[in-house]
């Protein structure tokens, strides 16, 4: 089957490892199931992978990709859960919780083989495209706002880094919530959308808010930290869950944050059952992710190179070309 692939790690130029082509389709195995992929989304995992974080030299050739929505065995439209081991289900009872492509191949193809427990049925009302976005980036910035930040309708947030996928994702679903959204982006158009999609105002990073706010959604790390601290009010929440900028601010804050009782919490995904409050959520609401562009599976170098360069405002989808 066709699929696209890590075939060598290279921490410098990433994208000299992705190869596409022909890859063995998955082989039934007990408690699994496989599902045709309808829609698969980019993710800055899949980035990573190829520099050798999460996924190790020993491991290649390594079909990408975490996120996908597609058809099971039976022919229902389905949804995936990308947290493999976390509860044993389909896997050895001490397995410790990988995200798919750290153990297992991925989505990145036109057919993927997970612990059957990591189904979910997709809502009718979202498309398969949609259904796809869901899984890393929103459901990330579902568990930082509402299970880590604890945040509630009325209270202000401010997101850093409009135009990514987990920021993308907080300030819509802060919108559908009843959030005050603040955002910040160092280009003036994704400031424009970010406004567009729900914020009540977009401003450059670093600058000052028109009022403290009670959480920060934190993902571009360094350059945005000091600014994040000093953003919330006393006793506000600061929830990161990715440093694209790097992980070693200049200035740590430590004593902003003691003085005035800050929270920082850290967050990765999120849960299986968090995951089907998102797809209910986003069903209920009709709030949708936002899809910077949908591509054929044959054009994934493409969706990569503008993921890595940061020209994009939401997700980007790939489709098997089959």
């Amino acid at each position: 089957m066709f699929a696209a692939y890590a075939a060598r790690i290279d921490p410098d130029h990433p994208l000299d490892g992705l190869e596409l082509g022909d890859r063995p389709a998955p082989e039934a195995r007990p408690g699994w199931s496989t599902v045709t992929v309808r829609a698969a989304s980019l993710n800055h995992h899949d980035l990573w992978s190829l520099r050798g974080v999460g996924l190790s030299q020993d491991r290649l050739p390594m079909i990408l990709g975490c996120d996908a929505a597609g058809v099971d065995q039976d022919g229902n439209e389905v949804v995936l859960h990308s947290v493999i081991g976390q509860s044993g289900h389909g896997v050895g009872p001490n397995e410790p919780r990988s995200i798919l492509t750290e153990r297992y191949q991925g989505t990145f193809a036109e057919q993927v083989t997970v612990p059957t427990w990591n189904i979910l049925p997709k809502p009718e009302g979202l498309s398969f495209a949609e259904a796809a976005c869901l899984p890393t980036a929103w459901l990330t910035a579902y568990r930082m706002l509402f299970t880590n930040a604890g945040v509630r309708p009325g209270d202000s947030v401010l997101v850093q880094g409009a135009g990514g996928g987990v920021a993308t994702a907080a300030i819509a679903l802060g919108k559908a919530a009843g959030l005050r959204v603040f955002a910040t982006s160092r280009d003036k158009a994704k400031r424009e959308r970010a406004v567009e999609l729900g914020a009540l105002e977009a401003y450059e990073p670093g600058a000052r808010l028109p009022q403290r706010v009670d959480a920060v959604i934190e993902t571009v790390g360094a350059a945005t930290w000091s600014h994040s601290v000093k953003s919330l009010r006393p006793g506000g929440t600061l929830v990161i869950s990715g440093a694209t900028s790097g992980d070693r601010p200049a200035h740590a804050e430590l004593t902003r944050i003691f003085f005035l009782e800050l929270k920082v919490v850290g967050s990765t995904m999120g849960s299986k059952d968090e995951l089907e409050d998102l797809l209910a959520f986003c069903a209920t609401t009709g709030v949708r992710p936002v899809i910077d562009e949908v591509l054929p599976l044959d054009r994934a170098r493409e969706g990569f190179q503008r993921l890595e360069s940061g020209d994009l405002f939401g997700k980007i989808v790939l489709t098997p070309t089959s």
